[in-house]
């Protein structure tokens, strides 16, 4: 097995200026994703910093949570429940909403998604300003879930995103300085 070091890693990252507007610097997940080597890396550092902590439920934060959060899961042994946008649930949901640079948004969870206590690793593809996965905490725990942390592939460390989530264990694999 190769592991990828930091450098090796952010060279799969594909930076895309001015998307999703003027501005604002994408960096997408997509091109480290679909190198086999930068996706076993990243599942694999994920598993390696929370594999000590005991975790029922990996949550992933839609999308892009989406892609890794399973294999995550299944690495460490734990179900998986997706947190999506409004709407897309079937059954009984509770809902956070919360603020955007450009607006507000809004994550649901079937209610019966996580039972009371169950210990819940959070994860997506990328850490901002902190304000999804803000709201995604607030949302396991109104459920009577036990966030025991969060996962991200990026984090952009000069929006200060950490501060947001103060009290939980936030694991990020790349730490960007600046956009």
């Amino acid at each position: 097995m190769v592991v990828m070091n930091q450098l090796e890693l952010k060279k799969l990252i594909r930076e895309i200026p001015d998307w999703p507007k003027p501005g604002i610097l994408f960096y997408d997940i997509t091109t480290l994703l679909k190198d086999p080597q930068g996706f076993r890396t990243l599942i694999d550092q994920l598993h390696h910093h929370y594999y000590t902590k005991p975790v029922d439920v990996v949550a992933g934060i839609e999308a892009r949570g989406f892609i890794f959060g399973p294999a995550l899961a299944y690495r460490l042994g734990a179900g998986f429940v997706p947190l999506r946008k409004p709407n897309k649930l079937p059954a009984e949901t509770a809902r956070e909403t919360f603020q955007l640079e450009y607006g507000t948004d809004a994550l649901e969870i079937h209610k019966d998604a996580v039972q009371k206590g169950q210990r819940v690793l959070i994860c997506d593809d990328l850490l901002a300003t902190g304000g999804t996965a803000g709201a995604a905490v607030r949302l396991i725990k109104k459920i009577g879930g036990e966030v025991v942390g969060c996962g991200f592939a990026v984090e952009l460390t000069f929006l200060n995103g950490r501060k947001r989530l103060e009290g939980i264990d936030v694991f990020s694999l790349l730490q960007y300085d600046k956009g």
